[in-house]
């Protein structure tokens, strides 16, 4: 249970873990949906082929564009590549760094359903069960009047009448079953030594420090990403709110309030108002914000913060008829 807890922390953690797990999640799903996949080949020359590949590919495509869609670096990539250039500059380092993560999450699902097929081996039996010479293989039906093509192609249905009496077609299927498995651990092999060169090797031809700025801006796009989406919702909510309050107070009949003098109005309530409005920053109306959400998308800020540690305070001087100075507020 503490090992499921710290997994799952640990995909809860950033984004790209979340990607990671999300990844996983569909790279089993394809596992569960392949062996819940009752495959009956059609065993006839003509479709045994044609329908086998359909089933060895089409789904990998869908698998592969539902991980493009799901992939939270598909839309940070897009906004990247897509935005005016504004007062921000493109780096198209980050654009690459976030497609080459979005395709490597999106091809897991794909290869692991395409490599599942070919360890099984019944989609592949059913695909080239016509092109093994007969010739190889003792047992072959001739009591029937069927073409050769013909008796091939009915291999993988082993319930096949024409088979009840004759291991002709377990030898077949044995034999193609044995090329299946070698192609699948050929290619997770293939897949293996890839990643592990490119591991070793590629530190030696790229400059690490300008991967680690590659890596930390396209961390960066995401978190202010979800950074502003989620001040965009407590601002909506504190600018619906105003809005629903003021619509019942103008709905309100005229009222006579006795209240104390504002020298004993709490303070607490005071600060709350502030609060209220500097959480809103001043923007009061649609176009407002219409307006400064146009200005995020077109001219996003430059990525200088120096301005924040220097931004100017309001001083208020109180005097009193005289002109004389009785105390500062800052």
């Amino acid at each position: 249970m503490e090992r499921l807890k710290l997994v799952l922390q640990y995909f809860q953690s950033n984004s790209e873990s979340i990607s990671n797990g999300i990844c996983i999640v569909l790279a089993l799903v394809s596992v569960k949906l392949y062996t819940s996949f009752d495959f009956k080949c059609p065993c006839l020359p003509q479709y045994n082929k044609l329908y086998s590949l359909g089933v060895m590919i089409i789904p990998p495509i869908i698998l592969f564009f539902l991980g493009v869609l799901i992939n939270r670096h598909t839309g940070v990539m897009m906004d990247e590549w897509m935005r005016p250039v504004g007062n921000r500059s493109k780096n198209p380092a980050v654009v690459k760094y976030l497609f080459s993560a979005m395709i490597q999450r999106a091809l897991l699902a794909p290869l692991v359903w395409l490599l599942v097929t070919l360890l099984d081996g019944k989609i592949f039996i059913c695909a080239f069960s016509l092109s093994v010479d007969p010739a190889l293989f003792s047992g072959l039906p001739n009591n029937t009047d069927l073409d050769v093509i013909i008796i091939m192609s009915k291999v993988p249905c082993k319930e096949d009448v024409i088979f009840r009496n004759s291991s002709f077609h377990k030898a077949v299927s044995r034999y193609v079953r044995c090329y299946s498995q070698a192609v699948g651990w050929s290619i997770l092999l293939f897949l293996i030594v890839l990643g592990a060169l490119g591991r070793l090797i590629k530190p030696c031809f790229d400059d690490h420090a300008r991967f680690l700025q590659t890596r930390y801006w396209s961390n960066y796009l995401d978190v202010e990403q979800k950074l502003f989406d989620e001040t965009c919702v407590l601002h909506a909510r504190d600018f619906a709110r105003k809005c629903v309050v003021q619509f019942f107070e103008d709905m309100r009949e005229d009222t006579i309030l006795r209240l104390s003098h504002p020298s004993v109005i709490s303070h607490s309530l005071v600060e709350w108002r502030n609060e209220e409005e500097e959480r809103l920053h001043g923007i009061t109306k649609q176009e407002q914000m219409d307006k400064l959400l146009n200005k995020w998308y077109c001219s996003k800020p430059e990525l200088d913060v120096t301005r924040i540690a220097h931004r100017p305070r309001t001083c208020v001087t109180w005097e009193d008829h005289k002109g004389k100075t009785l105390y500062t507020d800052l």
